[in-house]
């Protein structure tokens, strides 16, 4: 409803808003840079940040941009991923029916790699979200998937996106074997008051607003709130345009955004 209201042709802060759309600050920017290396390199990258940070929107980012002709980018997310079934959801992504035991579904993954890559000059690029829950079996499934031609060569480039408890795990005595493995570590951090109100405005932009609706004050009381997530950036600014269309108050100010804070966000 509040679309109509402050005359909006896209709904800002939502989750399906296009990545080129998406507001970039430097270091989102240096982390993308990272990762397009990594992808042309094949290389190992763990990536990092607190929860609502943005950590799957960099990746969503970072697919969109991979070019088609070159890379396949193929995505898991799942808190009780095994290795079983870490190979048959790649596999299944590849178009083809994963084998029942586990090592013969690792080289039958292998073989699909070294075609896909011999023939038609694809690198794969294999994204695990919410990594920090995997269990040590799948950890360990990790460096040996790395093993390749008697380690002289990746046969991809992966990624491993988690919370930040995912590196406290990683520096652990016991996973030394692969913390040594990683080639490129990325640490997503929360936005500063800067990238804050440019994160609003940018998606203010996006919905077709060509004026200011949150006042300097409010958007000041929206990044005290979020702390920078932007998680936390879009609940809060949607529940205030929600508020200021019911109330027909064309700019927000910062009595309002407290207001909304106490009564449906405390």
């Amino acid at each position: 409803m509040f679309e109509k209201f402050y005359e909006m042709s896209h709904t800002p802060f939502s989750r399906d808003i296009p990545p080129k759309e998406l507001y970039r600050s430097v270091t989102q920017d240096e982390i993308l840079g990272r990762l397009e290396y990594a992808a042309k390199r094949q290389l190992f990258v763990v990536m990092t940040g607190d929860c609502g940070v943005g950590k799957t929107t960099i990746i969503r980012q970072f697919s969109s941009q991979l070019d088609e002709a070159k890379y396949k980018c193929l995505y898991l997310s799942d808190s009780k991923l095994t290795p079983r079934n870490f190979y048959k959801g790649l596999l299944e992504q590849l178009g083809c029916e994963a084998k029942f035991y586990r090592g013969d579904s690792k080289r039958q993954l292998h073989r699909e790699i070294e075609l896909m890559k011999g023939i038609h000059g694809i690198i794969p690029v294999v994204v695990v979200d919410e990594s920090h829950l995997l269990d040590r079996e799948m950890l360990e499934e990790v460096r040996f998937l790395l093993n390749f031609k008697m380690d002289a060569q990746s046969p991809m480039a992966l990624v491993l996106v988690g919370q930040s408890e995912l590196w406290d795990r990683l520096r652990l005595q016991s996973f030394t074997a692969i913390r040594q493995r990683i080639d490129l570590q990325c640490k997503l951090v929360y936005l500063d008051r800067a990238d804050s109100d440019g994160y609003v405005m940018r998606h203010l932009n996006y919905s077709g607003v060509e004026r200011d609706i949150f006042s300097e004050a409010a958007l000041e009381e929206i990044h005290r709130y979020s702390g920078g997530a932007a998680r936390l950036i879009n609940k809060l600014a949607t529940h205030c345009l929600l508020y200021g269309a019911q109330n027909g108050q064309r700019i927000i100010d910062d009595r309002m955004v407290i207001r909304v804070i106490e009564g449906e966000l405390s």
